[in-house]
């Protein structure tokens, strides 16, 4: 093709363009949408069209809202949105109407602080230069408070914030301090920050303890996300009058299973047990399974003051030395758990099976059970692994079936994400003496096989009702399909270690492909890194009224049924079930939906506290190993330097860029390393590293570790003329040398 030709084509491209982008109006577009409405077919075409929205964005034609997100520059040029403030300075606001991100400087701000919603002004835009805005009016103030440390001095104090949404301390006039003193840990909130004052001022609302004690920083972490830390006492005097005893009235309703085989296998350290298992012979071949689950909405009735409670915590909180439970304990250790040789009311699910994991038929009834022993995880996979003990004809039963439920499940699409968790011995101080590894065994198995074909199960009857009937309201555990980037990104990473990972064709091949993966990286050094990898390249689970299925599992229709103990999904769950059982009439559906976003949100919040705590312990845990040199892998790559994950106990920590003394390191953020200037150095996502441990702030929960050489010294770097040159000396050459340059 001649260069005119090119040139005519190129410009009819472009005015294709420009002539969607005017009638796009509010909208959003991507350059797959641009090139399917232009008929832009071949990768070419594409490629030109995803250059010319960058080229149109540069010289301020339209606007990237987010990467690869393009819409018109808006008519006005005021706009509502949540203000992001952020302690390193950089705030900005995302407005409602298309989610772009916009600049705020914090002269501009107002002091909004973070979450608050506000009205801004967008200044006009220059060409090339990121949109900024200024706050012109706060509209709502989110309720939020800050954790940090006091300082008190005669007349006044400071909280020293540890907080990633505020760069300033908060001063405390000494009226508001509440008893606090130096070096207390307290939760605070702001009362007025004025214009013309760089700090805001604020009161104390709790003294949470002396900073550095265990319970003061493990309450610091459940303020910090607004998880609550106490039981209040009127919930918990409403609980103590709850009567535990179960009327003849109330069997009379129920399925009598109290003569039936039923025992439960939990945590040794377990005192809320809110499954068990029943086992009944029916023929040679077949036998009846029981799945019980505690009946916790028989004594936890709607709108009441437990029940609102339990609604608003949304789930029991598992931090490392302690759970913060939903349920006040009369109930969730006491009434309700399932504890052994006691009467027990249950919500249960009865299969009619086999050993192949067929189920013939099933029936989910109310019910009344006496379970006969309480298994440890330990005490139940000895029974397996020595083919003796109590229950053992049950236990060998369920544990060949559980086997062959999990084979067809695997064999029909189900990741196999078996990571193994990171536990702590702990003093009676809660401080760590050492860091092991939980391993899921064929006792933890069996049960979960259990409880996942009570979960499907309950949700199927529901969700896919008999008779072509309409499926009512109803709660699922939904599972999206995996981020497509991400599944790229762990394809590429696993193929540096030798191993394959589909990135297209059925859900079944993909997740077979990746059961592959993880199979073969069993027992290597890559096996926690890879599958974490696995993990996050996969959607989050949530609750909603609205079935997707959920794709890890691989299962048509799902729900949590099995925990209502410590997950208000599961009491919901039981209530509709209950009322469906009943032939009641379906529920409101917004009101349902609005309680399963409220729940996903609890429960995310609550696994953000649980990582939050043990990364405080494995940073507490290593200031006692400052200065040893460990072995890891590269777990995350920056520009501002390389994550260390250490294979001895999962600590993770951060090589800064800047002491990465070898050489001048550029960030290849498509391939997921440093490349040295000068030697062309690697360090990839991956790469096995030993380090030495030299920095662990606890208030930061942050590890620094520095890279060593086979000698066990830190990397130096070599000068311009091969000499040996300190870190320190070689960064000093490095400023003179750009200054010079400067002049």
């Amino acid at each position: 093709m001649s260069r005119q030709k090119k040139s005519s084509s190129a410009e009819n491209l472009a005015k294709k363009i420009r002539e969607f982008v005017a009638k796009q109006e509010n909208n959003t577009y991507n350059y797959k949408q641009v090139s399917a409405a232009i008929g832009a077919s071949t990768p070419v075409q594409q490629r030109n069209v995803a250059l010319e929205l960058i080229e149109m964005a540069f010289n301020g034609e339209i606007i990237e809202v987010s990467p690869g997100k393009y819409k018109s520059p808006s008519r006005t040029n005021e706009a509502v949105g949540v203000f992001s403030r952020r302690s390193n300075g950089k705030n900005s606001v995302i407005t409602d109407d298309d989610g772009e991100v916009i600049n705020v400087a914090e002269r501009n701000s107002m002091h909004a602080l973070n979450g608050d919603r506000v009205r801004v002004n967008i200044a006009a835009r220059r060409r090339g230069a990121e949109p900024e805005a200024e706050v012109i009016e706060i509209i709502e103030k989110k309720p939020q408070t800050f954790i940090g440390t006091l300082k008190v001095e005669k007349h006044f104090g400071y909280l020293l914030t540890d907080s990633k949404f505020l760069a300033t301390d908060i001063f405390i006039p000494k009226a508001k301090l509440k008893g606090g003193k130096t070096g207390d840990k307290a939760v605070a909130r702001i009362t007025e920050w004025k214009d013309d004052e760089k700090n805001p001022s604020g009161e104390v609302i709790d003294i949470l303890g002396k900073a550095g004690e265990n319970n003061a920083e493990i309450h610091a972490i459940l303020a910090e996300y607004d998880l609550p830390y106490r039981y209040p006492v009127a919930v918990e005097k409403a609980a103590d009058k709850i009567d535990a005893n179960i009327t003849p009235e109330e069997v009379a309703k129920r399925i009598d299973m109290r003569d039936v085989l039923t025992f439960t296998i939990d945590p040794a350290d377990a005192k809320d047990f809110d499954d068990a298992l029943s086992f009944r012979p029916l023929s040679k071949d077949r036998f009846e399974v029981g799945v019980h689950i505690a009946d916790v909405t028989y004594y936890v009735h709607p709108d009441t003051i437990i029940d609102k409670e339990a609604q608003k915590r949304a789930t029991s909180v598992y931090l490392v030395d302690r759970v913060v439970p939903m349920l006040p304990e009369h109930l969730c250790n006491g009434i309700c758990s399932l504890r052994p040789d006691e009467d027990k009311m249950a919500f249960s699910v009865l299969f009619e099976m086999d050993e192949s994991g067929k189920v013939y038929d099933y029936k989910i009834a109310r019910t009344v059970i006496r379970s006969k022993r309480r298994f440890s995880y330990e005490e139940a996979q000895s029974v397996i692994e020595l083919g003796m003990g109590d229950c053992v004809e049950a236990i060998l039963t369920l544990d060949r079936t559980a086997k062959s439920l999990r084979r067809q499940r695997y064999e029909d699409g189900s990741v196999d994400f078996d990571r193994a968790e990171v536990k702590f011995d702990l003093t009676k101080e809660g401080k760590p003496t050492g860091v092991y590894f939980k391993v899921s065994k064929d006792a933890n198995k069996l049960i979960e096989e259990f409880m996942l074909l009570a979960n499907k199960t309950v949700a199927t009857f529901v969700g896919k009702p008999k008779g072509g009937k309409k499926p009512k309201a109803f709660v699922y555990r939904v599972h999206d399909q995996p981020d497509q980037q991400r599944l790229s990104d762990l394809a590429a990473i696993a193929r540096n270690f030798g191993y394959k990972v589909k990135t297209s064709g059925s859900p079944r091949e993909i997740n077979r492909s990746i059961n592959k993966m993880l199979s073969e990286v069993k027992g290597k050094g890559e096996e926690n890194y890879l599958a974490t990898l696995a993990i996050r390249s996969m959607a989050k689970a949530v609750y909603s009224i609205d079935n997707i299925g959920h794709y890890g599992l691989g299962f048509e229709y799902y729900t949590h049924f099995t925990s209502p103990i410590r997950r208000y999904p599961d009491m919901m769950v039981h209530r509709l079930l209950e009322r469906y059982l009943n032939g009641g009439r379906s529920v409101n559906k917004e009101k349902l939906e609005d309680q399963c976003k409220h729940s996903s949100d609890m429960e995310q919040l609550a696994a953000t506290a649980e990582r939050a705590s043990i990364k405080y312990k494995q940073v507490e845990y290593m200031t006692e190993h400052l200065g040893e040199v460990f072995s890891g892998i590269i777990s995350g790559v920056t520009e501002w330097g390389l994550y260390v994950e250490l294979n001895d106990n999962l600590c993770e920590g951060l090589v800064p860029m800047r002491d990465l003394a070898d050489d001048y390191y550029d960030f290849d953020e498509k391939n997921h390393c440093l490349v040295g200037r000068r030697h062309n150095h690697r360090y990839r996502l991956g790469d096995n590293v030993d380090v030495k441990v030299a920095r662990a702030d606890l208030e930061k929960k942050q590890l620094d570790f520095v890279l060593i050489d086979d000698k066990g010294n830190p990397l130096r770097r070599e000068d311009e003329k091969g000499k040996k040159v300190g870190a320190k000396e070689a960064l000093s050459n490095s400023h003179g040398k750009k200054r010079k340059r400067r002049r």
